[in-house]
């Protein structure tokens, strides 16, 4: 789980450098990936394989970015390229809609969905979800699944909870809009059908080495 991909903005404050990950550093993660036999798939693959015998990769990976910063376009998408890996971006679509010049613009999105990147749902404000009405619900989750799929042409099929915050309710609306998956912040790495609208996922803090990377891929349960 990555956020930021860029060198670190003056007066940065310890949240921010805690989410960002310099570009010089994200390339040392994908080449430890490339060295050590790590293959780059998607949850697409991952639902084919644990609901329909489909097969994966001998060392799996799936590397996410959480809220569609504009610097997933201008650092992660093109060091994915060079070395022939794909990632998995969950938008905040509002702010595409709003054109912020912080995030992605839909053209960029295209882009990069038409370019064998997964374009998947972060909600349409990133809003902490808990304890909302139904209709607040659908909105925001449905609602960003809506633009995704009008945009790109392809149907998102996971959503990742805004800052991992999620209730039963929610559960409950993201198996109505027949997602796949839901993704949390919650550690691990072990997947089943079990948890599939709860899946972990391993975060990658700002000072993370390519050694700690290594760590963090083979020692967390």
């Amino acid at each position: 789980m990555y956020h930021y991909i860029s060198d670190l903005p003056p007066g940065a404050d310890r949240i921010r450098r805690d989410l960002t990950v310099t570009p010089a550093i994200f390339r040392t993660h994908l080449q430890y990936l490339k060295d050590n036999g790590y293959t780059t798939t998607s949850f697409i693959d991952l639902h084919a394989a644990l609901n329909q015998g489909g097969s994966l990769p001998a060392r799996p990976v799936i590397l996410t970015f959480d809220d569609g910063y504009t610097d997933h376009y201008q650092s992660a998408f093109p060091l994915l390229r060079e070395f022939g890996m794909t990632g998995t971006f969950f938008i905040i679509t509002g702010r595409v809609d709003a054109n912020d010049r912080a995030y992605l613009t839909w053209e960029q999105v295209r882009e990069m969905a038409n370019s064998g990147m997964s374009l998947e749902a972060h909600t349409k404000t990133h809003p902490d979800l808990r304890n909302r009405p139904y209709e607040f619900l659908v909105y925001e989750i449905l609602g960003s699944i809506e633009s995704l799929t009008a945009y790109t042409g392809q149907r998102p099929r996971v959503l990742s909870y805004p800052a991992g915050q999620y209730d039963a309710t929610v559960l409950q609306v993201v198996e109505q809009a027949k997602l796949s998956y839901g993704v949390t912040t919650q550690p691990g790495r072990t997947h089943s059908t079990d948890n599939r609208f709860e899946m972990l996922r391993l975060r990658v803090h700002g000072n993370t080495s390519a050694a700690g990377l290594a760590a963090i891929l083979t020692s967390s349960p």
